[in-house]
């Protein structure tokens, strides 16, 4: 095996070809269709190169991708970077019009898209590839590909190019697109080192590859050789039967789904024995629910803090410091996170504030929108370049980051600071609540005032009433709940953030 330590610097074109001319055979994907070796993997990355090529796509060039986690995808990310292009994976989670600005803003040559994603880009003007080869999406990848003559001209890739854009937004506003170069992917594969990834990785993945969430341990399961197992829409009981199946090692979840599976009946007779590691992010992870994680669940927990722009990421290795679950852990080697105030100036010790932060792993910025990348910049008195959170935190004596909310989701009340974390927290440890969200909401008295959507254990489930005095008492007089709704679900994105905005609107849009 390569030594990820000694390596400044290699591309994952490079790696796969590297995995495919010393172990053809070793499974390289698996999907809902079978079972894709490194050597049919690395020649079907070839051939998508060279139809790219053949195109007229040129290195630099972005080429987008809109659909379900397949084989397919992964051939096509990875031919799309073998032609020194750039990957755009977009959300099956927006609006026509949402996706149309965002392939205006990549300025995609093409598209690739499924069944499912097609209805998404009617009429956007853009040469699309039916990854499932329903010609009525657009050209039938059998036959796209057919003609490309299999062999690419080569390209150099450098640390500096860019290797995707993630659009970090588009359920409202004007999306956002993160420019990630090949050296910060490769910072996130030389992290692997850390977590046990080798040639014998069986990583599971059941988030979608448009996520960071998935990408953090898509590219390092490949890059060391070992397998990815892809589920494309998560069902708790068909995750878990894949798992014991296929002997996973490791995986990615987020909240929700670690709160499903160990819900789910079949969790504690499915053999589980083979997992070395678990990783968690994009989302918060209650204590309670890593410690559950940790008492029923063999193998490591780590919980990632950071975000898709970059700047400083935080590790919790949950397993290794069982008294930090409160915590989103300490910063990760090479990496510098600092809490500034209102006013942009460092924090004191002890203090809170926003969370910025600097590492090897920065975004170049978001595509052709300089001002929302200067809006996302803070520089120290050395001008060095961090990038913004827009997370409230504080350090503890140990030096482990407290998250406290998001910035824009701090109510302020009578003019109090409130947290809904604190709240939530609160609800949490109340027998009957299995998930609860706070938000903000108008109130003419206060300004704001804190409201609660909380989803209950049973059908029955509490009096709203009840439950809302029994956390009052146990809350402080600035942070008492004004009222408390019952629901059947929290509103998620794909990788299970809560859309705080689509509960504010629910609650203003009630008669």
């Amino acid at each position: 095996m390569l030594n990820f330590a000694d390596l400044a610097f290699a591309d994952l074109p490079a790696l796969l070809a590297r995995h495919a001319a010393d172990a053809p055979g070793r499974d390289a994907v698996v999907d809902p269709t079978g079972t894709t070796s490194y050597g049919e993997l690395d020649r079907m990355t070839d051939a998508v190169a060279a139809a790219l090529q053949r195109d007229g796509v040129m290195p630099g060039d972005s080429v987008a991708f809109c659909g379900a986690a397949s084989m397919r995808a992964v051939a096509l990310y990875l031919g799309i970077l073998r032609a020194g292009a750039v990957a755009v994976p977009l959300s099956t989670g927006v609006t026509p019009d949402v996706l149309a600005r965002m392939l205006d803003n990549a300025q995609a040559r093409c598209l690739a898209l499924d069944r499912g994603a097609a209805p998404l880009a009617d009429g956007v003007d853009v040469a699309r590839i039916a990854l499932d080869d329903d010609a009525a999406v657009g050209r039938p990848w059998t036959a796209w590909l057919a003609d490309s003559g299999g062999t690419p001209a080569p390209v150099t890739l450098t640390p500096d190019m860019p290797l995707n854009i993630i659009y970090s937004s588009g359920t409202t506003g004007e999306p956002k697109g993160i420019v990630q170069s090949h050296g910060m992917r490769f910072n996130h594969i030389q992290r692997g080192l850390r977590y046990g990834y080798g040639p014998d990785t069986r990583t599971l993945l059941s988030t979608p590859l448009y996520s960071n969430t998935t990408l953090v341990v898509f590219f390092p399961t490949l890059a060391f050789g070992g397998t990815v197992v892809l589920q494309p829409k998560f069902d708790a009981g068909a995750w878990l039967a894949l798992a014991a199946r296929e002997r996973i090692t490791h995986t990615m979840l987020v909240p929700v789904q670690y709160r499903r599976l160990l819900a789910h009946p079949d969790f504690d007779r499915t053999d589980l024995s083979a997992f070395r590691m678990r990783f968690c992010t994009s989302a918060p992870f209650p204590a309670e629910l890593k410690a559950e994680v940790l008492r029923r669940w063999p193998g490591g927990l780590v919980e990632f803090y950071g975000m898709t722009e970059g700047g400083g990421t935080c590790l919790l290795e949950a397993h290794v410091h069982p008294d930090k679950l409160h915590t989103v852990g300490r910063p990760a080697p090479g990496h510098e996170l600092r809490l500034i105030d209102e006013q942009g100036r460092p924090c004191g010790p002890g203090d809170m504030g926003e969370v910025v932060g600097r590492s090897p792993g920065m975004m170049t910025g978001y595509h052709r929108r300089p001002e929302a990348t200067r809006e996302a910049e803070w520089f120290d008195d050395q001008g060095r370049r961090h990038i913004r959170t827009g997370d409230v935190g504080r350090f503890d004596e140990d030096g482990f980051l407290v998250l406290l909310d998001r910035r824009k989701d701090l109510i302020i009340s009578g003019g109090f600071n409130v947290y809904p974390s604190d709240l939530e927290a609160v609800l949490r440890r109340h027998p009957e609540v299995e998930d609860v969200a706070v938000v903000g909401v108008p109130s003419p008295d206060w300004g704001e005032t804190p409201v609660a959507f909380v989803v209950p254990r049973s059908d029955a489930g509490p009096d709203p009433e009840s439950l809302r005095d029994w956390a009052n008492a146990q809350l402080g007089k600035t942070q008492r709940l004004h009222a408390l709704r019952l629901t059947d679900e929290l509103p998620r994105n794909a990788i299970g953030k809560v859309l705080k905005r689509a509960l504010r609107e629910l609650w203003l849009g009630s008669p």
